[in-house]
């Protein structure tokens, strides 16, 4: 399959989507878990729903450039709405299951979507409101029964009547259509996820997502291979720009199976069902699995706690491009008594996990490398289509770096630090926002907002967010991700944020690891009550020296001098963390900056 080739040759990526469908037939296209049972869609099959669908939504009154709201989980009707949008030469825009009655507000006014897809009568509960408050969508249809009738403004509409028809004829409209859409054109308006406030609409253009997905596709092409059954575990949700290319839009480009995964709870046994070759997650999830993987292992103890304690001494070393006598001994001993067992956790045929959305502390990705597990970290942003750069193995990992910039995109290094990019995908702009698109595209360089350098192989080291950057009463600056991310590997912290802007050190807001914590009650006759715990002096003491060993690693104006504990955890739900999760800091320093002003008067 010329799969380069193709991807380059593309004018839109439905064209794209039905050269592959047309080539795999009725091979399994899309997976999901269905009354217990894994069942899939056929390429043809989903060719077909895309087709009717796109004519459907003309039908209906819509016109191309016309904007679709998508709500609704992961699963397989997802991408075939996406893919239907696009063919109709409307633009989607997806948002988050999470986005409370005012987040739709915001989106569906700045957007003017003319309709909304929405999957489920739960999720339509939020977004009811939203619809009636802005009173321009014309149309809702429901994936599922929505149980509604006709409601003010807009009218309800049946999934399955807007996906069966003439497929022949709605195939030669596509087609017809698809024809006059270009790389230039919008494909869809992503808003980002507010990490410091209100959501913006990136214009994702066709070229955009096929520049990514064509460097991405280089990367798996030259260091690992293309074989006829890859599979993609899709879990980030869709929405999320780093999925949308890379776990839907890079699987149709190399002809992949996309399988669903059913959440956070249920991902460790999706992933040994379905036992995919390529996983796209974010490093917070890699930080709780790397955590599963060590607390399961240290409960066997004995010879499997001694043959991960060896794997990982092996590996740091290796990390640092030391070796020592006997470390190849070791590492075929391990290699033979427990890497094939952690691979077998990621289903045995897993080639590479890609870690991107933010960065990831060097400390997980050995780990994982050390359970002979490839990890890949790849870096990039919404307005970047979303990859600039990432890892490759055949030019040598290195976990201090995301690698080095992907086929077909420049990166140079401002004189404060800032990283640029420049190439096909860097979008056009922010929808409806010409002074925030001025300010960030620059004679055709993103500003990306981020701090960092290039290493001698020109591969890309980051610092840190520039605006996110802590200047103490100094002027020392301090990169919080970092300290944050090494505070979050301590067994006895879950999570974290540091601050210290303008202040004379650094302070740390903690949320405890829950289970940590209740081994700790258990251990010392506590009741286990985490407000009660938190107010312990012996528990408070016991984080302390989780905090103090971190300290040990990091230089005087980094070091956490003081501090608290956060009432509960950082989640979407509290809107302190967004859901590709990374945390908000605007949101929690609102929430507690009281009392971290307070340890500077301890």
């Amino acid at each position: 399959m010329p799969v380069l080739s193709d991807i380059d040759s593309a004018n839109n990526l439905v064209e794209l989507f039905l050269k592959r469908a047309d080539a795999r037939g009725d091979k399994p296209f899309l997976g999901a878990k269905r009354d217990g049972e894994w069942q899939t869609i056929s390429w043809a099959e989903a060719a077909e729903k895309v087709c009717v669908l796109a004519e459907s939504l003309l039908a209906l009154g819509l016109k191309p450039g016309d904007r679709v709201c998508l709500v609704s989980e992961n699963r397989p009707e997802w991408c075939i709405s996406d893919l239907a949008i696009m063919a109709a030469g409307c633009i989607t825009v997806p948002t988050y299951i999470t986005n409370t009655e005012r987040d739709h507000v915001h989106i569906l006014d700045n957007s003017g979507a003319r309709a909304v897809i929405v999957s489920n009568e739960k999720l339509l509960g939020p977004l009811h409101g939203a619809l009636q408050a802005s009173g321009i969508a014309e149309h809702v249809i429901g994936i599922e029964d929505l149980h509604r009738q006709q409601s003010g403004s807009f009218g309800f509409h049946d999934w399955d009547a807007l996906t069966t028809g003439d497929a022949a004829a709605a195939r030669k409209a596509v087609d017809e259509r698809i024809a006059h859409i270009g790389r230039g054109d919008t494909a869809c308006i992503i808003y980002t996820s507010g990490t410091g406030g209100a959501p913006r609409g990136v214009m994702q253009h066709h070229g955009a997502i096929l520049c990514n997905v064509a460097g991405a596709a280089d990367i798996l092409i030259e260091d690992f291979g293309i074989d006829d059954d890859e599979r993609f575990l899709s879990f980030l949700p869709a929405s999320h720009a780093y999925e949308h290319t890379g776990g839907q839009f890079l699987p149709i480009a190399v002809g992949a199976q996309i399988y669903y995964s059913e959440g956070l709870e249920k991902l460790a046994s999706n992933i040994e069902e379905t036992k995919p070759t390529i996983m796209v997650v974010v490093p917070r999830l890699f930080e709780v699995l790397r955590t599963r993987i060590m607390k399961q292992v240290q409960k066997q103890g004995g010879l499997a706690e001694k043959l991960m304690n060896t794997a990982l001494e092996v590996g740091e070393r290796r990390a640092e491009g030391q070796k020592k006598f006997g470390d190849g001994m070791k590492d075929a001993v391990v290699g033979t008594l427990l890497k094939p067992k952690i691979r077998q956790r990621f289903g045995g045929r897993i080639k590479a996990m890609v870690s991107g959305g933010a960065p990831l502390n060097p400390d997980v990705g050995i780990f994982f490398e050390s359970m002979g597990l490839t990890m890949l970290q790849g870096y990039g942003q919404t307005e970047a289509g979303p990859v600039v750069a990432c890892n490759r193995p055949k030019a040598g990992i290195a976990m201090h770096s995301v690698g080095p910039a992907m086929r077909g995109v420049e990166v140079k290094i401002a004189e404060d630090g800032e990283i640029l990019c420049r190439g096909e995908l860097v979008m056009h702009g922010y929808w409806q926002n010409e002074a925030e698109t001025e300010r960030t595209i620059k004679d055709g360089w993103l500003h990306t907002g981020d701090i960092g350098h290039l290493d001698e192989k020109d591969r890309i080291v980051i610092t840190d967010r520039k605006k996110d950057m802590i200047v103490n009463d100094k002027g020392d600056n301090i990169a919080p991700q970092k300290v944050e991310g090494m505070l979050t590997l301590q067994p006895e912290i879950g999570q974290a944020m540091v601050a210290g802007d303008k202040r004379p050190y650094i302070v740390g807001l903690i949320v405890p690891d829950a289970e940590w914590a209740v081994e700790w009650s258990r251990e010392n006759g506590k009741k286990f009550d985490l407000k009660t715990l938190q107010d312990d002096p012996e528990f408070r003491a016991a984080v302390r020296k989780a905090v103090d060993r971190v300290n040990k690693d990091l230089s005087v104006i980094e070091k956490v001098r003081q501090f608290a504990f956060a009432d509960e955890g950082f989640t979407i739900e509290n809107e302190e963390m967004t859901p590709s999760m990374k945390i908000r800091r605007h949101k929690i320093k609102e929430r507690y900056g009281e009392r971290l002003d307070g340890l500077y008067r301890s």
